[in-house]
């Protein structure tokens, strides 16, 4: 088969499964599950490709919601990530249900041609990218050990083939204090909810003082159940966010200052926990984002352009741990969601509308593509799977 052959088969095979896909996506959409308690949508998104053929391996790395589904024997092994986690309240307004419709619409075209190409196909179900990090989770595991290089793609509000995200650290921070009756002897008190309250404070003022690209914010889940009693307890949830993960450090370090001083000025003792693994930054394969920004533009789309792509970060992905250890891309796909961004409840509706069943559809087809230039090429191959074997070669000594 020539080589425009196999680009047409590819194409082909995903328009051919179109409605299939955008009825993965509509049902993955209308149940929405939190991190770790995605059950259903993993059910579903690993649904298709098992009728297809693919070898399942369920819970890698002990995840109940993670998956792995292998087809073929081939000498590439390319990754294919999904994600199907939503958010509280929101549902997805993330997108992740188009995520996992246009991931499984690349793995089934893939098949098609992994003899051809003498590639193997995984396809991943990674959950919890919102809180958890499924996917460091699953690196750390050996999930990846034997994946060459990684794509994956991400609804937006406009299209971007060279996205980055920015590295993330997400803290639970508690206060123990002592309750006392808030009027009669509120001197025997220490209040874990003036703790919080200094804290903020601090990290409001040290706002000012922060370098390019450092970020914080977070919220009080927990302050006191009465107000005539001094709280013994309080909880906040906070997020650090940096270009990347030295400027992340320093953050981390300034931002435990601000903790300490809200149990120094009110007596209270503290903790500080990370809950989930640190998301490192995206940084996309070059060569890969290159040739999906051609499928972007021969699907008629318009990705904005290498300036915007610097300077706008989208958000935290524990996607970026992988682009760390091995060539991958996370680009932005985008859908009309009326001036809507993710992460909004509007987006919510957005996601299961017109533009992103498009989405679906166009996402399997460019990446399924990009995955075709990246086994047709011999130097890029070669490149990666030496990469591969770089990577894989303290595991030999």
């Amino acid at each position: 088969m020539s080589p425009g052959n196999v680009l047409t088969t590819v194409e082909a095979a995903v328009r051919r499964r179109s409605q299939d896909l955008v009825e993965l996506s509509h049902s993955i959409h209308a149940e929405p599950e939190l991190a770790f308690a995605e059950h259903r949508s993993c059910a579903k998104t690993k649904a298709l490709v098992a009728e297809r053929g693919f070898e399942i391996t369920a819970a890698p790395a002990g995840l109940d919601t993670a998956f792995r589904a292998v087809f073929g024997a081939g000498s590439l092994v390319v990754g294919i990530c999904a994600e199907y986690d939503a958010l509280p309240e929101i549902g997805h307004a993330c997108g992740h249900n188009i995520i996992a419709a246009s991931t499984v619409g690349t793995a089934l075209a893939m098949a098609d041609v992994a003899d051809e190409l003498d590639l193997t196909v995984v396809l991943l179900g990674t959950p919890a990218e919102e809180a958890g990090g499924g996917k460091a989770l699953m690196l750390d595991a050996g999930a990846f050990d034997d994946v060459a290089a990684a794509v994956m793609l991400h609804p937006g509000s406009y299209d971007m083939a060279h996205a980055r995200s920015l590295a993330l650290s997400q803290v639970a921070v508690n206060y123990l204090g002592r309750e006392a009756h808030a009027a009669i002897a509120p001197n025997l008190g220490l209040n874990a909810a003036d703790a919080a309250t200094v804290a903020q404070v601090a990290v409001g003022l040290l706002r000012q003082h922060l370098d390019p690209g450092q970020m914080v914010h977070g919220i009080i889940s927990e302050g006191g159940q009465a107000a005539n009693v001094i709280p013994a307890y309080s909880a906040m949830d906070y997020i650090m966010r940096a270009d990347n993960t030295s400027s992340l450090s320093k953050l981390r370090d300034r931002i435990s200052g601000c903790f300490l001083a809200g149990a120094v000025a009110t007596g209270c003792e503290f903790q500080v926990r990370e809950t989930e693994p640190t998301y490192l930054e995206l940084t996309p394969d070059r060569w890969l984002a290159d040739v999906f920004r051609k499928e972007m533009q021969r699907q008629g789309r318009t990705p904005v352009s290498a300036q915007i792509e610097a300077s706008s970060p989208f958000g935290s992905t524990d996607m970026g741990n992988v682009t760390q250890v091995m060539p991958a891309i996370h680009p932005i796909v985008g859908i009309d969601a009326h001036g809507a961004s993710v992460h909004q409840p509007a987006f919510t509706a957005a996601a299961a509308g017109p533009s992103a069943d498009k989405a679906v559809v166009e996402g399997a087809v460019m990446l399924a593509r990009t995955i075709v230039g990246l086994a047709q090429s011999p130097s890029e191959r070669d490149r990666v799977q030496e990469l591969h074997l770089a990577r894989r070669a303290p595991e030999t000594l």
